[in-house]
């Protein structure tokens, strides 16, 4: 977009979202300390608060959740270890490696459905037998919303039950996890009761500038500690973010179903296109134009002042805290424009 275009709406992810004035007042009157040392009483408070919230023994404070990921991975695997993972997930695909680079442990990708799910037969087939040609499975990783889409309570469940039947430990990636528990209708601890590890971002559907938290039992989170500590995850006066991230949970929790919903109006727009492809799950669309209309529609919309990820062959669109109904009806009205002109 040249910078003679005027923004009228960002729909490329939901991290890209601004804090309110609520959230910068937050931030501004927070008490904080040196959260090395364990002083910072913002940290503590929201880190006590969301292992309550979530029915784990604890819960630790991540500047990102790449970095809570990473971190959990590693305290359950040692080098050499190998993890089970969904062929998609964001751990596997979007966080560089950084479980094989930094820690030696590697990933055994399976598929995948429509929805984003695994099997336990498919998760029980790819445990190794114990044999010294093989690594050792020590993990299976799994994924809430996947691209969008809500794994239920009792899929994670049957997930959980193979992974322990195999000996395995369990960590799940819960960067949109509060827009799982949200489209569920269902307490975020309810979905992952049955986990040992689960990461949770605060930065992306709730709106804060920053902060993940790693909840689990006490050893996992007590390693993941260390941990974090080793990655250059240990922060000082951090309780500024601690304090966005407790008001993030107070006030933007609720109003999540509005972003389902605008991205549920997007959706039902663009299927009033004909030839046009198209998938919505909780605040996420998936649009796939005709291949020989892709890059002119990728130019109309940016020209129109309205981003997205014009990935080939399918767009991504992401509603969130900064896009509201109308802005919804924006993108609506300009893909429309673009395919009655052509």
């Amino acid at each position: 977009m040249t910078s003679e275009v005027q923004l009228r709406a960002d729909f490329r992810s939901d991290t890209v979202t601004r804090a309110t004035p609520g959230m910068r007042a937050a931030i501004a009157d927070a008490p904080v300390g040196d959260d090395v040392y364990g002083e910072d009483p913002s940290v503590n408070a929201l880190q006590g608060r969301m292992a309550e919230l979530t029915g784990k023994e604890a819960a630790l404070f991540f500047p990102a959740g790449t970095q809570s990921n990473l971190a959990a991975v590693l305290s359950h695997c040692q080098r050499g270890d190998e993890y089970i993972i969904g062929r998609n997930y964001h751990i596997l695909t979007d966080e560089v490696s950084g479980t094989a680079a930094l820690g030696g442990a590697a990933p055994w990708p399976i598929e995948v459905d429509g929805n984003g799910s695994l099997t336990a037969e498919a998760v029980r087939g790819a445990v190794k037998e114990p044999d010294q040609h093989h690594p050792v499975t020590r993990l299976l990783c799994l994924e809430n919303t996947v691209h969008g889409s809500a794994q239920t309570v009792e899929l994670v469940n049957d997930l959980a039950a193979a992974a322990r039947d195999c000996g395995l430990a369990v960590h799940l990636d819960g960067a949109r996890l509060f827009n799982a528990a949200v489209a569920l209708d269902v307490p975020v601890a309810d979905i992952i009761v049955n986990v040992d590890t689960a990461s949770i971002c605060l930065s992306k559907g709730l709106g804060a500038p920053m902060g993940a938290m790693l909840v689990g039992d006490g050893g996992s989170i007590a390693r993941a500690f260390r941990m974090r500590k080793m990655l250059g995850g240990g922060m000082r006066q951090v309780g500024h973010m601690a304090a966005a991230c407790t008001y993030a949970l107070d006030n933007h929790v609720g109003r999540l179903v509005k972003d389902h919903q605008n991205a549920a109006l997007i959706a039902n727009g663009f299927r009033q296109v004909e030839g046009l492809g198209v998938a919505q799950a909780t605040n996420m669309v998936w649009m796939t134009p005709p291949a020989e209309h892709h890059d002119a529609l990728a130019a109309h919309l940016a020209a129109d002042g309205l981003l997205l990820w014009p990935w080939k062959p399918t767009m991504r669109i992401v509603t969130h805290l900064d896009v509201d109904a109308e802005q919804a009806q924006l993108l609506v009205d300009s893909v429309q424009s673009f395919f009655s002109q052509i």
